[in-house]
């Protein structure tokens, strides 16, 4: 079962939890409670064999969006990919900032920025990679992470960013053990060129909270 269901079960039971301890304080008949959570239940399961997680991913995203802190979270995190990969001369082709936008989009996962790769693909077809072009991915995967931890002293999101870190090192023939150490070089790349750029990083932010186009959003960083 995958992540997500799992999640989703884990709601269910804290909901009947929840009910059981306080449904007799406020009359609720225990049906209720029971019905919402075998509604969970089938939900997560029917998400995990027809529709790969999505359909349990843009639910959780939803709840969480219900979070000021958790929005802002996102947005902090993706300006960060975004302001570095434009520093770094690697092409923003969009941007979602929930799962929901994500796959109105047609993409996997929980929303986030995306990429003209095709140079980087055709690179690692061949199983090899230039150092400088490792290097500027390895940085701005990271820059979601160090968004964050500058932002909010830590930080609570990138394991997808780690993810992918860790499979691009392990093709070009990375062992395990250096994984940890590309990450924190990485963040600390990332940390200091959002630094360097803070203005840009804050005009970015006021930009995708508005939910400004990719050129608008690269027209806003030039100017700073």
């Amino acid at each position: 079962m995958s992540q997500t269901a799992l999640n989703l079960v884990a709601i269910s039971i804290f909901l009947m939890t929840f009910s059981v301890l306080l449904g007799p304080l406020i009359n609720l008949s225990p049906t209720v409670p029971a019905l919402v959570t075998f509604a969970i239940l089938g939900i997560a399961t029917l998400d995990s064999f027809s529709f790969q997680g999505k359909g349990g991913t843009i639910f959780l995203d939803l709840i969480a969006g219900f979070s000021q802190e958790h929005r802002d979270r996102i947005i902090h995190h993706e300006a960060g990919h975004f302001l570095v990969a434009d520093l770094l001369g690697i092409p923003v082709t969009g941007y979602t900032l929930s799962a929901w936008e994500a796959w109105k989009q047609g993409q996997a996962g929980q929303g986030g920025v995306t990429f003209n790769d095709a140079e980087l693909a055709a690179q690692l077809e061949k199983g090899t990679i230039s150092a400088q072009m490792l290097d500027r991915y390895c940085t701005m995967w990271m820059a979601g992470i160090a968004a964050e931890a500058l932002v909010y002293e830590r930080a609570e999101g990138g394991g997808d960013d780690k993810t992918k870190l860790a499979e691009v090192l392990k093709i070009i023939g990375f062992s395990e053990s250096a994984f940890q150490q590309k990450q924190r070089f990485h963040i600390l790349q990332a940390k200091n060129l959002l630094q360097e750029n803070w203005e840009s990083y804050q005009a970015l932010v006021q930009a995708m909270q508005q939910r400004a186009s990719v050129a608008e959003c690269q027209s806003v960083i030039s100017q700073k």
